[in-house]
């Protein structure tokens, strides 16, 4: 819509505001109407239409089986447009017209803003198959025609009240019509369905809905004067009513045809099992979070162990082993600690390596530099623990066998993150400029544990490929090949 808009019109950015406002609202004019609405605004010269925006009702059958969206028609071939724009009223003359072969009822309701019209609505309705209309239709209709008349006014949508049609209550979920005192003349089955949840046991036409949803939904203090004026629909509210064990959604929309409030519509939805769900859900998230956060501080109790019995070692090949396995713990204790501060159970892993990165370079500190370059990005956890582990196997024997004590260097981590499609994959280099390989050596075959660890892990669990080559002129350069999922 902006587009045309802009490019057609000479709407002002505030006049297209208002037109988002009014087709965010619009799906309860045409589910009440039982009608097709397009939405139709002059160009900059004022010889023709162009139609901005369409609405099918999910009440009946459409008029329209063709997108209108971005049709010009010039002006003088619908003269109920005209007539609309010009004179600012209702058109509602003229016979139907017929598109194949079905009757459609056209009317024009001009779509006011400060005094000014912006546009004109066409409502379509398919006559086909007009029937004796039942209470619910009727009051359907004299809702429509109500809230026609305030879009005419340029007292409809309210400005400010923004309403988000996904998660708001619609006509079919259950409507109920008050009069200007907050009776109740007219509740649909579904609307009584949900007050019945809440705990009524009566009937709803005759009641003033304020004091029975009060009654129905206790609370203390000034919430009690809140929600009865909520639900008696002085003003344009939504709110959420818990009782009996039931929640339902209200939507109060003031009925003001000529400028006075006449009654009201509530719109409202049995929210009772979405909350249920929701409220699981939660629970459960905070439960898995939990987990996350209590084996990471036993990782921790874990590696402090392994340190205090390391320091009580007097082999210092006893005492190294033990130090590489308190960094090894360390580094599956660091993803769960990012994963207990998740919802879902991916991290950023970035983050993490650079964690990892620190807490291995402490082995040389001040001696050998380590950096990373490039993004890891997201990754699932069971990816992201694995390679955490790889990754501090690489930066513990990149620093313990590539530089002589006291030697400076540089460790260098890059990631380089594949196209986000499904074969996705993820390039890890470890570069250093140490001493390089020993003459003969073959990665695949090297009996360190350390090695060991990362080609069961790479391959196994993570299903890439690892490499460990001579770095060029100097050094040595450890290659990974893993497939990811793509980033969400």
């Amino acid at each position: 819509m902006n587009d045309l808009v802009r490019q057609h019109t000479a709407l002002s950015e505030s006049d297209l505001e208002w037109l988002h406002l009014l087709v965010s609202e619009w799906q309860l004019l045409s589910d009440l109407s039982f009608a097709d609405l397009v939405l139709w605004v002059p160009t900059l010269d004022g010889t023709r239409y162009v139609s901005v925006a369409q609405m099918r009702p999910n009440t009946g059958p459409t008029s329209y089986q063709d997108d209108m969206i971005g049709h010009l028609v010039p002006r003088g071939r619908r003269p109920l447009l005209d007539a609309a724009l010009d004179e600012g009223r209702i058109v509602r003359e003229g016979d139907p017209e017929w598109r194949e072969e079905v009757p459609v009822r056209v009317e024009s309701i001009p779509v006011r803003r400060e005094g000014r019209v912006l546009g004109v609505i066409a409502r379509n309705t398919n006559l086909l198959t007009v029937r004796t209309p039942s209470r619910l239709e009727l009051t359907y209709l004299q809702s429509a025609s109500d809230l026609a008349q305030m879009i005419a006014a340029g007292t409809f949508p309210f400005p400010g009240e923004a309403v988000d049609m996904d998660s708001s209550p619609r006509a079919g979920d259950g409507l109920i019509r008050l009069d200007a005192d907050g009776i109740v003349q007219y509740a649909s089955p579904n609307a009584l369905s949900a007050y019945h949840r809440l705990g009524l046991a009566a009937d709803l036409v005759g009641q003033h809905l304020g004091q029975i949803t009060a009654e129905l939904a206790p609370s203390r203090g000034p919430v009690d004067e809140a929600l009865v004026k909520l639900a008696s629909g002085y003003a344009p509210r939504e709110a959420e009513v818990e009782g009996n064990g039931g929640v339902i959604q209200l939507r109060a929309i003031p009925l003001k045809p000529k400028g006075t409030r006449i009654g009201s519509l509530v719109l409202l939805r049995d929210v009772t099992e979405l909350r249920r769900r929701e409220r699981e859900l939660i629970t459960k998230d905070a439960t898995i979070r939990e987990i996350h956060h209590r084996v990471k501080n036993n990782l921790q109790t874990v590696a402090a162990l392994l340190r205090l019995q390391a320091r009580r070692m007097d082999s210092d090949q006893g005492r190294e082993a033990l130090n590489e396995a308190v960094r090894r713990v360390g580094s599956i204790a660091i993803v769960h600690e990012t994963l207990s501060q998740n919802l879902d159970e991916r991290v950023e892993f970035d983050e993490i390596a650079d964690r990892v990165i620190a807490m291995v370079a402490e082995i040389s500190p001040g001696k050998v530099t380590c950096r990373r370059n490039g993004r890891f990005g997201i990754l699932d956890a069971e990816v992201a623990t694995p390679l955490s582990m790889v990754l501090t196997e690489i930066l513990q024997n990149a620093l313990e066998h590539a530089f002589a004590q006291g030697e400076q260097g540089t460790v260098e981590v890059t990631a380089v993150r594949g196209e986000p499609r499904a074969d996705a994959r993820l390039l890890i280099t470890v570069q250093d400029d140490g001493r390089g390989l020993p003459e003969g050596f073959d990665p695949q075959r090297a009996g360190n544990l350390g090695l060991q660890i990362v080609r069961t892990l790479v391959e196994g669990e993570l299903g890439g490929t690892f490499d460990m080559l001579p770095g060029g002129r100097r050094g040595t350069k450890v290659v990974l090949d893993i497939p990811v999922q793509p980033q969400k």
